[in-house]
């Protein structure tokens, strides 16, 4: 098992969240996406493998790049993580036994005042356009914190280089009539104003779209 840690900009956050990932395995790749600080010199310092983009191409190109490695590297599994904090750790022993009998497992955030009004609102219209769609019933398409057998990788394999990436691998998996599974989880929103916006929203559900209509 190996948890890939895409990030830009988390010189602040990720070092302490490879510090609480080593606690259940030592595979450990951050792709650092062109950032501006020193997130990458903490993250080797920290122990973990550092992939990094030259210039910065989104989340969903270095998720991408992390996983392709991971694939060349023969890693039977993968948990995908964001490194600004928000994500429990301690919650990759759910994942890893929810792959026992599922072929993907999606984090499920709770969609209370914590969450911003913005994005629990865009969140649940994706998450009824993605049912009618793919047929995919998932609680929370947005979130970050997935995992997957590495053996079906090729079938979620995402092209988005933004955030639009856990909707094209839930698109694929739904295509693809993969088992999936789904586990609540623990979200600490540290910064309301990262990740997607309404625009971000929008593109989604025009990609979610194209994808149905080309496939």
């Amino acid at each position: 098992m190996c948890v890939i840690i895409p990030v830009y900009n988390e010189e602040n956050n990720i070092v302490d969240v490879i510090k609480k990932v080593r606690e259940y395995t030592p595979n450990i790749i951050v792709v650092d996406d062109g950032s501006e600080d020193n997130t990458a010199k903490k993250a080797k310092e920290a122990g973990a493998v550092v992939l990094k983009h030259i210039i910065n191409m989104g989340k969903g190109t270095a998720a991408r790049t992390g996983c392709d490695y991971a694939h060349q590297l023969k890693i039977e599994q993968i948990v995908l993580i964001d490194g600004d904090g928000q994500h429990e750790p301690k919650e990759i022993t759910h994942f890893m036994e929810q792959l026992k009998t599922a072929d993907i497992v999606f984090g499920s955030r709770k969609f209370n005042k914590n969450m911003p009004f913005i994005l629990r609102l865009g969140n649940q219209s994706i998450n009824m356009i993605t049912r009618i769609l793919y047929n995919i019933n998932i609680k929370d398409t947005q979130g970050g914190y997935r995992a997957f057998n590495m053996r079906i990788y090729k079938k979620i394999r995402w092209q988005a280089s933004d955030y639009s990436m856990e909707s094209e691998m839930i698109a694929n998996a739904g295509k693809n009539k993969l088992k999936y599974s789904q586990i609540p989880i623990q979200t600490i929103y540290c910064d309301k104003y990262k990740g997607t916006n309404a625009l971000d929203g929008i593109r989604i559900v025009l990609k979610m779209l194209w994808w149905r209509i080309k496939c």
